[in-house]
């Protein structure tokens, strides 16, 4: 049988650690129980393997405590979580070209309301925003900023750090959307003047499907209202949703085999290390690059850097669809890739993509070889040719 050669990293991780599976597989086994609905033995042993996966979340990030990780269903979750939250009695808010549907459809919806106005700051030719645009940007009503960390259609970083000191002297809320950043790269909250991040479970924190994170600046909790309302295990008296956290986020039954496995995904990232991690996929994404130059006819998208970028690469070839050409990977060579918009229209818009169906994507993640990325090109080199002959 042909190799599987996944390069769709940045949609989903696969495969996880081990540690992953033997988690989820042992809870739905051996315990069942809900977290923090009990005072049995396996009850309390659920709610403490729950603390513990909250607990590695916030050393990840260097959160100020286990506490202001709250979990999501995910990413999109989050980030709904955080937006209407923020912005849920009106005000001006800031995002990017760059970001996500994940962020530009909340804002879009608040905007058709009536009760939001938003302001998208462009890019420049390699997908980056110029943090001076943010600060022009910024009004006497902005409660919000709210940007992607890294583009998921051209893998550029963006300039975090510079856009949360910009914040942070405005006293305005800045949420991170760490989607294609959290467990690639270190990420400092504290250092990074981010009042919210959030990221899904699934991607770079290599956990399952279902899961999602919201990081929360102690202190700023009347500022982000709760949109989820319902039973949490906690002050059970009171017919109103706890003000504290995490249990202000976290209304019903948490999703307690996918927290037990993204714990146990991010306790491997810790222990392996996420600087060497980062070491490992700067390298790899130089090695793809420098074989995707190779091929004249491709135009490829994002920094010319590796150490500007995370773990992908995205590209169109002339005379085809971005789509038809991901199919020819698969069916032809095995090789797994994204094609299309991503998700991301405005980005698609800003690099004048639309016309070819957005773009054809390749991501890798630490499962991920050099003969991985030597195959994928070889088998794009070959699919141009055979169009161009």
């Amino acid at each position: 049988m042909r190799e599987r050669i996944y390069l769709d990293q940045a949609a989903t991780s696969w495969p996880k650690p081990e540690s992953v599976y033997l988690a989820i597989d042992g809870y739905q086994r051996m315990f069942g129980a809900a977290a923090g609905r009990g005072a049995y033995t396996d009850a309390v042993e659920v709610s403490r393997r729950v603390e513990r996966a909250r607990a590695a979340i916030a050393r990840l990030l260097n959160a100020e405590g286990a506490r202001q990780i709250v979990f999501a269903f995910n990413g999109t979750d989050a980030l709904n979580t955080a937006i209407h939250g923020v912005l849920a009695e009106g005000g001006h808010a800031i995002t990017t070209v760059a970001d996500h549907n994940s962020v530009l459809r909340p804002l879009r919806l608040l905007e058709k309301a009536g009760s939001v106005e938003v302001t998208r700051v462009g890019c420049d030719a390699r997908g980056v925003i110029d943090p001076d645009d943010v600060r022009r940007a910024l009004r006497r009503d902005t409660k919000l900023i709210a940007m992607t960390h890294a583009s998921n259609v051209t893998g550029a970083l963006q300039p975090a750090r510079a856009v949360g000191e910009i914040a942070k002297q405005a006293d305005v809320l800045f949420l991170l959307d760490a989607a294609q950043t959290a467990g690639e790269l270190p990420i400092d909250v504290r250092a990074m003047h981010v009042d919210l991040l959030a990221t899904p479970g699934h991607k770079g924190l290599l956990g399952p499907l279902g899961t999602g994170v919201l990081y929360l600046r102690p202190g700023i909790e009347p500022r982000v209202a709760s949109f989820r309302q319902g039973g949490t295990g906690t002050f059970s008296e009171d017919d109103a949703q706890p003000e504290t956290l995490p249990d202000k986020y976290e209304a019903g039954n948490l999703n307690v085999p996918g927290i037990l496995g993204l714990g146990a995904a991010v306790e491997w990232l810790l222990a392996r290390g996420i600087d060497a991690i980062r070491g490992e996929t700067v390298s790899l994404t130089e090695r793809l690059l420098e074989r995707l130059h190779g091929i004249a006819s491709l135009t490829i998208y994002g920094p010319s850097a590796a150490c500007e970028r995370v773990g992908l690469v995205s590209f169109n070839a002339p005379g085809i669809d971005a789509q038809e050409f991901a199919g020819i990977l698969d069916s032809s060579y095995g090789i797994q890739v994204r094609a299309g918009l991503h998700c991301s229209p405005l980005m698609h818009a800003a690099l004048g993509t639309l016309p070819h169906g957005g773009a054809v994507r390749l991501s890798h993640g630490p499962f991920n070889t050099p003969a991985h990325l030597d195959l994928a090109a070889a088998a794009i080199a070959e699919t141009v040719a055979q169009i161009g002959s």
